[in-house]
C-alpha cells in the first residue's frame, strides 16, 4: 500500500499553521492520528491477503468501465443505475474504501451474517441510525451510505495519494498535483495504479469471477491517460452537463465542507478560485485524451437525457459499449423510468456567490457550449 509521506507532512504542516477553533483542532488532530494508524492496519491486512487468499492475484481485470465527468454532472445517478445490473458489474461500497483487504471485508460480512441470524439485525439498525445522524446534511447534495456504491478514489485516501482530503482542507493551490495525476512522475503514477489494480482484483475475487468493474470518479478526469496505460481495454463514459450548473454547485458543496471545519476564509476563497480553474480542465481533458486514443471505446451521456429518459439512455449506452440488457436489468430500468417522471431539479447556486461570471465560463468552454448546445436552461440530448 503506497503512502505519500511528503503529502501527509505538507497537509498537516499547512493545517497547524492556521489559527484554529477547538472544533477544527479536534478534526485536524484526529486525522493526524487516524490516517497513519488506519493505513498501517490496512497494510498489514493487505499482506495477510497473500497468505489466506492468494487466489486474488490470478484474477483478470477485463474491460472495466470508468464513469467520469465534472462533479455534480450526474455521475452518481449513472453509477447507481449501472451497478443495479448486479449480474454484470462489481463496485466498491463506501465502507470497503476504508477496509480494502479481503481479510477485513470477509470478517465484516461474517459479522453481518451473524447479526442477521442471531441478533435480529440489531447491529445493522444501530449503524443505519448512526448514518442518518452523521450523513443527514451531506445527503442533501450527495447520496451517502456505508453500504452504498461510492467513488474508488477513496481507496487512495489513507495513502495520501488522493485529493479526497481537499474536501476537508482548503489547500487546492498547494496540493493540486493530487488531481493533475497524469502530470506526475511515471514511477509514482504506476505505483498508485498498481495498488488500485490489486484492490480491483480483490473485489472481483470477493464478488465472483466473470464480472466487470464499474467505477465512478469525477476526479479521475485528471487520470484518464494513466488509466488507459493501466487498463488498455477500459471503456469510459463521460457525463456532460451544463457547467453553469455544475461549477457553482461544486463550489457550494466544497465551501460548506470547509466552513463546517472552521477553515480560514482567505484560504477558502483562494481554493475556490483554484477549484474553478480546475473545473475547466475536468471538462476539457477527458475529451482531449480520448481524441488521442480513438481505439478506446467510450460514450458520452448528457445529463438532461439521463434524467428525463433513463431507460432509453441506458439502452443506447449499453449498445455503444457492446453490452446486452438482461431481463432483470430491463425491469430495473422500467422502474427508474417511472420514478424519473416525478423528478425535480435540484437547487442551482449562482455564480455570483463565488465571484464568477457566466461569460467567463462560456469563453473558456466555448467549443463545448457549441457542441452540446448548452444555454442558461437545460436541454435534452441523446447518448453520443
Amino acid at each position: 500500500m503506497p503512502f505519500e509521506l511528503a503529502t501527509f507532512i505538507k497537509m498537516f504542516r499547512l493545517a497547524f499553521a492556521e489559527r484554529m477553533s477547538k472544533r477544527r483542532r479536534r478534526v485536524v488532530v484526529s486525522l493526524l492520528i487516524l490516517i497513519p494508524v488506519l493505513a498501517a492496519i490496512n497494510a498489514v491486512c493487505l499482506l495477510l491477503d497473500h497468505v489466506f487468499f492468494p487466489g486474488f492475484r490470478r484474477m483478470q481485470v477485463r474491460k472495466p468501465v470508468f464513469i467520469i465527468g465534472h462533479a455534480r454532472s450526474g455521475t452518481s445517478l449513472l453509477h447507481r443505475l449501472m451497478t443495479a445490473d448486479e449480474g454484470r458489474f462489481v463496485y466498491f461500497r463506501m465502507y470497503e474504501m476504508l477496509v480494502p483487504s479481503l481479510v477485513q471485508k470477509k470478517l465484516i460480512r461474517a459479522v453481518a451474517r451473524l447479526d442477521r441470524r442471531y441478533l435480529d439485525s440489531r447491529i445493522a439498525r444501530r449503524i443505519e441510525a448512526w448514518e442518518d445522524r452523521t450523513f443527514a446534511k451531506g445527503r442533501q447534495m450527495h447520496p451517502m451510505s456505508l453500504g452504498g456504491p461510492e467513488e474508488d478514489e477513496f481507496l487512495l485516501a489513507l495513502s495520501c495519494a488522493s485529493g479526497v482530503w481537499m474536501t476537508v482542507f482548503p489547500y487546492m493551490r498547494e496540493l493540486d498535483y493530487l488531481y493533475y495525476f497524469d502530470d506526475r512522475p511515471a514511477p509514482r503514477r504506476r505505483r498508485v495504479l498498481e495498488f488500485y489494480r490489486a484492490c480491483v482484483k480483490r473485489q472481483l475475487y470477493l464478488e465472483g469471477p466473470g464480472r466487470v468493474l464499474c467505477s465512478k470518479n469525477p476526479v479521475f478526469c485528471g487520470k484518464v491517460e494513466s488509466l488507459i496505460e493501466a487498463f488498455p481495454d477500459a471503456r469510459f463514459v463521460i457525463l456532460a452537463r451544463n457547467p453553469l450548473e455544475t461549477i457553482p454547485s461544486l463550489l457550494k458543496m466544497m465551501e460548506r465542507n470547509w466552513r463546517a471545519s472552521d477553515c480560514d476564509r482567505e484560504r477558502m476563497d483562494d481554493s475556490l478560485a483554484r477549484l474553478a480553474e480546475q473545473s475547466f480542465h475536468s471538462y476539457r481533458y477527458p475529451f482531449e485524451v480520448l481524441a488521442r486514443h480513438p481505439e478506446v471505446k467510450h460514450a458520452i451521456i448528457e445529463y438532461p437525457e439521463l434524467v428525463e429518459n433513463p431507460r432509453r439512455t441506458m439502452e443506447a449506452l449499453y449498445e455503444r459499449l457492446g453490452l446486452d440488457i438482461s431481463p432483470e436489468f430491463a425491469q430495473v430500468l422500467a422502474e427508474e423510468e417511472k420514478r424519473s417522471r416525478s423528478h425535480r431539479a435540484e437547487h442551482v447556486y449562482t455564480l455570483e456567490e463565488f465571484g464568477l461570471a457566466g461569460a467567463e465560463i462560456r469563453t473558456e468552454l466555448a467549443d463545448l457550449f457549441e457542441r452540446f448546445g448548452w444555454t442558461d436552461e437545460e436541454t435534452g440530448r441523446a447518448v453520443r
